[in-house]
């Protein structure tokens, strides 16, 4: 199998709603070739360009008889991959990521250790704001949701129904490692996480 045919392959074996960049592929064929073949694709309708150099898998709905809106989230990852950042959701996008809140939002808002920068993708805004990096390392995605989604709530706002959401959410694992991550956070925060990891 050429490199061509092994990467064309392996976007269209990726999930539909699936987000990828040249990146990803580089270590199959070079950057030229791997634009080529995202450029075959997109006139063959097999793949969709969501912004400059990033590109998705469409999701088709049977209901509504076309292709859905691309998966935000994972075009900011792509955002973010292909700018070398380390990001984190903020605001209600960590509420919706984390199942806290099913609204959707036209804007989704992300810590950013790059540049502060904003993106259009179909109706939506995709926003980035840039944070020094002691503020997006040194911890696991889901512990930076957490912490982002509490700090949305505010402390009136956490009830025993919204500890025990964030608590079924989280595997035991996943709360060992909350309570070893975030002591650095504020001391409120703190208490909140303790409570949902001993939920």
């Amino acid at each position: 199998m050429s490199n061509h045919e092994f990467i064309e392959t392996e976007i269209l074996n990726k999930p539909s709603g699936s987000v990828f960049i040249a990146s990803d592929f580089v270590n199959s064929a070079s950057y030229d070739n791997i634009r080529q073949i995202f450029s075959r694709l997109e006139n063959e309708g097999k793949i969709r360009r969501i912004l400059p150099g990033i590109y998705d898998k469409p999701l088709y709905s049977q209901i509504l008889n076309q292709e859905v809106s691309p998966n935000i989230n994972a075009v900011a990852e792509a955002i973010a991959r292909k700018n070398n950042w380390s990001i984190i959701p903020s605001g209600n996008v960590a509420l919706n990521l984390l199942g806290i809140s099913t609204q959707v939002s036209a804007k989704w808002e992300y810590f950013s250790s790059g540049d502060t920068k904003d993106y259009r993708v179909g109706n939506t805004s995709v926003s980035f704001t840039r944070r020094a990096n002691k503020e997006l390392n040194h911890m696991s995605t889901k512990t930076a949701l957490v912490i982002q989604a509490i700090k949305t709530l505010g402390n009136d706002n956490i009830s025993d129904e919204v500890v025990a959401k964030f608590a079924n959410r989280l595997s035991d694992t996943e709360k060992d490692t909350l309570l070893d991550e975030a002591k650095p956070t504020t001391a409120w925060i703190y208490e909140v996480i303790k409570k949902i990891c001993r939920s």
